[in-house]
């Protein structure tokens, strides 16, 4: 098949669940009435599969094919959807949903895994760089399709039916496309993989331990390997807390500290404008970087993804009604993270180039999970204890650590 049937619709597909995990569940609990407290602890312990994510990713290279892998966690991920839509209107609707956002998330990471690998070993090199830019595109297609679009549908079906129903309906919408786009996969993935691994007896010693302890000797060989674990797990600590209280922030009455935004709102602001602004501003910052390098546009980058986070010290303070105040200020931030977060992911790059470089990048992304997933579980306590302004000032405090990490690997930068 052309690789211009499956590799929209591939990453497309590997975008959903991840901003259901990340996204939906937060703004859906949100509107069901759970505490930051509680919706932020619950939420993100939903990063652990991305963190541990590296233990059995062997399996998806061993057992079965990646073809087998894709189809099959693209239907679990719309069972998952179909879980969470049906038990919201239980007595164990938290229980109950948190556990299919579970499995969703060990899907969804499971799918991350084979869809890359797919990706690598169905197309040429000079296929593989010509896509590149088609796949990521396609990704972000369905961040903006399930943060804004889909967000926006659930406001509109929350005033028509009610916030039980409502996100019920749009979990179930979200479920037929999954199992819509399996069916599709099916038709048009191609038959790339030899059958032999399919019959292969799984040897757990030299398919999972060997590699993994071979992976983490390389990861700890590198140099100053304590600075590059703290650049990874610390670079990120303000967004890692905001990132998780923003859109909280925007849905929460005048009373509680928020600026009482319907969910349509939320998602046009999040889904459109910020999409957008983190595009541009990753857009600007790879090119950037390819004509100076990273060390010359370190510091700018720094300060672009932490000086914007005062905007929201601003919202809380004024609390402003004007849509345009408030989108401009959502598109200001998400500009400046856009820019600033190709400092990170370029690092990551960098730092993983050598003796089992694929393995040791999957290794950073997992540190990289754990940045965000501590942080964030900690942040809605925070903002119930502090108030939202204060809780956003100790944010923008937290980018004095974005610039000490920054520091720390500046010297290994060209």
């Amino acid at each position: 098949m052309k690789p211009y049937a499956w590799i929209p619709t591939l990453y497309f597909a590997e975008a959903l669940p991840y901003m259901a995990v990340m996204t939906l569940s937060v703004i859906m609990y949100t509107r069901l009435g759970l505490t930051n407290t509680e919706l932020a602890l619950y939420t993100s312990w939903l990063y652990l599969p991305w963190v541990i994510k590296p233990l059995w990713s062997p399996l998806v290279d061993y057992f079965r094919t990646k073809r087998w892998w894709i189809m099959a966690m693209q239907v679990l991920v719309g069972a998952a959807l179909a879980g969470v839509a049906l038990t919201l209107p239980m007595s164990v609707w938290l229980q109950a949903s948190l556990a299919f956002f579970w499995l969703m998330a060990f899907s969804s990471a499971t799918h991350d895994i084979a869809a890359d690998g797919f990706y690598i070993i169905s197309l040429s090199q000079e296929d593989q760089a010509l896509y590149v830019g088609i796949r990521s595109t396609f990704y972000r297609v369905g961040s903006i399709f399930c943060q804004g679009i889909l967000v926006m549908v659930a406001g509109w079906l929350e005033v028509q039916y009610g916030v039980t129903v409502g996100w019920s309906i749009t979990m179930l919408l979200m479920a037929a496309l999954m199992i819509g786009l399996a069916g599709w996969h099916y038709v048009f993935l191609p038959s790339v993989e030899g059958t032999e691994i399919k019959g292969e007896k799984l040897k757990i010693n030299n398919y999972i331990v060997q590699p993994f302890v071979a992976t983490v000797k390389a990861f700890c060989s590198k140099p100053h390997i304590w600075a590059a674990v703290l650049f990874m797990l610390l670079f990120r600590l303000p967004e890692a807390q905001l990132a998780k209280m923003a859109q909280p922030f925007m849905l929460r009455t005048i009373g509680e500290g928020g600026l009482e935004l319907s969910t349509a709102t939320v998602g046009f602001a999040y889904g459109t404008l910020g999409v957008i602004g983190l595009l541009l501003g990753g857009i600007v910052g790879g090119w950037v970087v390819s004509r100076n390098g990273l060390r010359r546009w370190l510091w700018p980058m720094v300060l672009a993804i932490s000086v914007p986070d005062l905007v929201y010290v601003y919202l809380a303070y004024a609390q402003p009604s004007n849509l345009w105040i408030i989108n401009s200020c959502v598109f200001v931030e998400q500009l400046g993270y856009g820019f600033g977060f190709t400092a990170y992911m370029l690092f990551l790059v960098y730092f993983s180039r050598g003796e089992r470089s694929t393995s040791v990048f999957a290794l950073c992304t997992a540190f990289q999970a754990l940045g965000m997933m501590l942080p964030g579980m900690v942040a809605g306590r925070l903002a119930d204890d502090w108030g939202f302004l204060h809780f956003f000032s100790f944010v923008c405090l937290c980018t004095l650590v974005t610039f000490f990490v920054s520091a720390l690997i500046r010297r290994d930068l060209k």
